[in-house]
């Protein structure tokens, strides 16, 4: 369903004016699985990193990598102010886990971190790119997976439908 709706809106008449009038390459916005999924991926990889300024490091992939713009944009909407908070501290705590460091007691405040910086960068970062990696390649698996299911699913449904008129002729 969801297929048919991305592909339904980048087939709209004001989509491609737009398009058309600030000269954006169609691929940035091409709704394929391939795309679809790309955009999922480095969206989430760059939501788990703590950063700021995150849309914008999406947009430096752009030379790079061909993928959906809008879509990795949205994944990056993930880390939010009200999602950052836990995402972080569970991330923290991974990375304190895997590397065989006690977690200190987090204080949420600017002080704490600002004194306690040092201690908590090597776990928080190590965490960060566990989940930045599985997370994002899980995500584009996933993606991958259902879209090519939901092609089979319609196509299978097509012969079946077909089939049924067939036979009641």
């Amino acid at each position: 369903m969801i297929r048919k709706i991305l592909k339904n809106t980048s087939k709209h008449k004001k989509l491609k004016a737009f398009i058309k009038k600030y000269k954006i390459p169609s691929e940035y916005l091409s709704t394929n699985r391939k795309m679809i999924s790309r955009g999922v991926l480095i969206g989430l990889f760059i939501a788990f990193i703590p950063m700021p300024m995150q849309m914008a490091a999406v947009l430096l992939f752009m030379p790079f990598i061909r993928f959906n713009v809008p879509i990795a944009l949205a994944m990056c909407w993930l880390s939010n102010p009200l999602t950052m908070p836990p995402m972080y501290y569970m991330e923290y705590l991974t990375g304190s886990l895997l590397l065989g460091i006690k977690p200190e007691p987090v204080e949420m405040t600017l002080e704490w971190f600002s004194n306690n910086l040092d201690n908590i960068f090597i776990p928080l970062y190590f965490g960060t790119a566990v989940y930045s990696i599985c997370g994002s390649l899980l995500a584009y698996w996933a993606v991958n997976h259902f879209w090519h299911a939901s092609v089979h699913k319609e196509k299978k449904d097509k012969r079946l439908q077909k089939k049924k008129t067939n036979e009641e002729n």
